[in-house]
């Protein structure tokens, strides 16, 4: 029998919402930093957010690896904060799940054990995998603890996976949400038209981890032909690296934009330009020109520019700014400083009980 997933955080994934994918804090020695890891779970969710990922991509995926062997400990840090924080009951916790069948299994049941309520399954590093062995460990997978499901893009190692795939996928009974995250249009309406074509096309939630078109998935309508139906889908909420920074301005842009939607009094040209301008920070905190190398570092350089890291280590080496990068991070925040809060994390950092 598969995990059933609290209704109340069912009714929060699909009202939408954002979902920073969590950062690793780190001492210069690579061990965890956890009073730092704590509080960046404390900030995230004081700027209002309706849930946090963690052990995905952006906490890197070498906290997996046996020298360090921190998967269990990262996800249970902040469980517990979460917990003693108390955001709610319907608080969306998500937990990063790879590998192979074996450790997917062995992670959603990590991720359970400790109160995670959905599984961002990657399909990442399963070149060898055939999609009907990807469908065959989603549904072992989905047995342990509903599924959310990841289009990871193949320049951070991802693949790409067919329409027939996501299909396939939609209709596996415990998945709830995917992550489309391909940084591709073409690949984006795959996943969407797999949804609407599936049984279950009213009860699976689109995020968008697409960093290079947040604001357009965002404001986008899906309409769909399936079978003689047209079906509607749009895109309920973000899951996504880029909210792991400048965090308080972006809950305020996305309950903007639900309102406008909602109301429609959306100012699309307004938008429109705000998506650019979004799209030009986010390029340079994930090192577009340098193939997305100095992706984690250039989250961690915001974050450490704000005072809530002490530093940019990752545990992968490769993992650093490239050259140029930091000139980059400052003409963004100096050209689009309204879409930063560094007054928001000054005001937080000296009002924090636990700092």
């Amino acid at each position: 029998m598969n995990a059933t997933l609290n209704p109340k955080v069912l009714e929060r994934l699909r009202e939408g919402g954002v979902i920073p994918a969590h950062p690793l804090a780190l001492h210069k020695d690579l061990t965890i930093d956890e009073e730092a890891q704590r509080r960046l779970t404390r900030y995230y969710i004081s700027c209002g957010v309706d849930g946090i990922a963690i052990g995905v991509h952006t906490t890197q995926f070498e906290i997996r690896h046996p020298e360090y062997n921190y998967f269990e400990k990262v996800l249970e840090i902040t469980a517990d904060e979460i917990k003693r924080v108390n955001p709610g009951d319907s608080f969306i916790k998500v937990a990063g799940i790879c590998g192979q069948t074996t450790q997917a299994i062995r992670e959603a049941c990590i991720a359970k054990n400790l109160g995670y309520d959905l599984g961002l399954l990657s399909m990442g590093g399963l070149d060898s995998l055939s999609e009907k062995e990807l469908i065959d460990r989603t549904k072992a997978v989905a047995k342990e603890i509903p599924v959310f499901g990841f289009y990871l893009q193949p320049s951070v190692g991802g693949r790409i996976l067919s329409y027939s795939f996501w299909k396939e996928f939609c209709n596996i009974d415990n998945v709830y949400a995917i992550k489309t995250a391909p940084f591709n249009r073409y690949h984006t309406i795959d996943v969407v038209r797999a949804i609407c074509n599936s049984k279950r096309n009213e009860e699976i939630f689109l995020y968008t981890g697409n960093d290079d078109n947040i604001v357009l998935d965002l404001i986008t309508p899906y309409v769909i032909h399936a079978g003689d139906q047209l079906i509607e889908k749009r895109f309920v909420g973000g899951l996504l690296g880029h909210y792991a920074v400048w965090t308080k301005k972006s809950v305020e842009f996305f309950h903007d934009i639900k309102n406008g939607l909602k109301n429609k009094t959306l100012d699309y040209e307004e938008i429109l330009k705000t998506a650019i301008e979004v799209t030009d920070m986010n390029a340079a905190i994930f090192d577009v020109a340098n193939n997305f190398k100095g992706s984690i570092a250039g989250i961690h350089e915001v974050l450490r520019k704000q005072g809530l890291l002490k530093g940019i280590w990752c545990l992968n080496p490769k993992e650093k700014l490239s050259e140029g990068q930091i000139v980059e991070i400052e003409r963004v925040i100096s050209q689009y400083k309204k879409w930063t809060d560094d007054d928001y994390v000054k005001e937080f950092i000296a009002n924090d009980i636990c700092h």
